[in-house]
């Protein structure tokens, strides 16, 4: 197995795993803005985990935050989007993933990765704590809509 950057030649392989871990939402559009330099607030750096046959199993995304719950140091090494493909799981290829994002991060300058999760992924919620995260937090967002009242 082999952990690297993502080139724009993995842009379908990636946008394939993106669509596996967030089902909704315009990947191709997105990485082609990635590739193109537009600066994209969640998205700083990407890795991609090979496998011996040459497939892509996994990616992970990072960025750099000015806050993260339960750091402090201003600037934090974020894991955006961490997905490994259910037949290469606990295989070690999420720990190698992550752990090019905590080398990326280093190289940012950074001294604390950030991470988050589902309330109810627990199979999430497992891997961050397998590979040393801690709970510094839950919550519940809500949300309501804001009715439009009648123009007079």
């Amino acid at each position: 197995m082999q952990i690297r950057p993502t080139t724009k030649s993995d842009a379908a392989e990636w946008a394939r795993l993106r669509g596996a871990l967030w089902p909704s939402g315009d990947h191709a559009l997105e990485i082609a803005r990635y590739f193109d330099g537009a600066v994209l607030a969640t998205l700083a750096a990407a890795f991609l985990a090979i496998d011996e046959r040459g497939r892509a199993i996994g990616f992970a995304e990072a960025s750099i935050r000015p806050y993260a719950e339960g750091c402090h140091s201003g600037r934090v090494a974020y894991l955006e989007g961490w997905f490994v493909e259910a037949h290469a799981r606990r295989r070690g290829v999420g720990t190698a993933l992550v752990a090019a994002v905590e080398d990326w991060g280093r190289s940012q300058g950074c001294t604390e990765l950030g991470s988050d999760t589902e309330i109810d992924n627990c199979q999430s919620e497992a891997a961050h704590r397998a590979l040393g995260f801690d709970e510094v937090e839950r919550q519940i967002c809500f949300r309501k809509p804001i009715i439009q009242s009648p123009r007079p």
